[in-house]
């Protein structure tokens, strides 16, 4: 038998936990994967044999208004999103739309070629595609 007692939900408890943890740390991403949930835009990530590809999910963003830029190994993503037009004389209860101007910095694996980049904006999604250096890519041996 065990002498330790829990009587509460421990997931709850974890959770509780957890937030604390994270307040006193000022909610840092510590990388990518456990960025700030409030974070724009959101992203996904994930690579080939041939080039890293990076979507960002950026609705209502007016392409001309996205900077792309690849820098030391960072790629930056950067721009605006402005408000849209409201009903004159209506009071705001809540406001969940993100509106205004934002940027994110994501580091890039050293196989990654700066020189390769290629960027499409479509449908309120930036699709970015970083080729990778050819040293680093898988190559067959051929056994004597």
């Amino acid at each position: 038998m065990s002498d330790f007692y829990f009587g509460g939900d421990v997931f709850s408890e974890l959770d509780r936990v957890q937030r604390h943890v994270s307040s006193l740390f000022g909610n840092l991403p510590s990388s990518i994967r456990s960025s700030r949930a409030d974070a724009f835009p959101r992203l996904n990530i994930g690579s080939t044999d041939e080039a890293i590809h990076i979507v960002a999910f950026a609705p209502g963003v007016e392409p001309a208004s996205l900077d792309v830029t690849v820098d030391k190994g960072t790629l930056t993503i950067s721009g605006e999103r402005k408000a849209q037009a409201t009903v004159e004389g209506a009071r705001t209860y809540a406001k969940e739309r993100f509106t205004g101007s934002f940027r994110r910095v994501i580091e890039l694996p050293q196989n990654a070629d700066a020189d390769k980049v290629e960027a499409r904006y479509e449908d309120g999604t930036l699709s970015i595609t970083i080729g990778k250096r050819e040293a680093s890519k898988p190559r067959a041996i051929t056994i004597q």
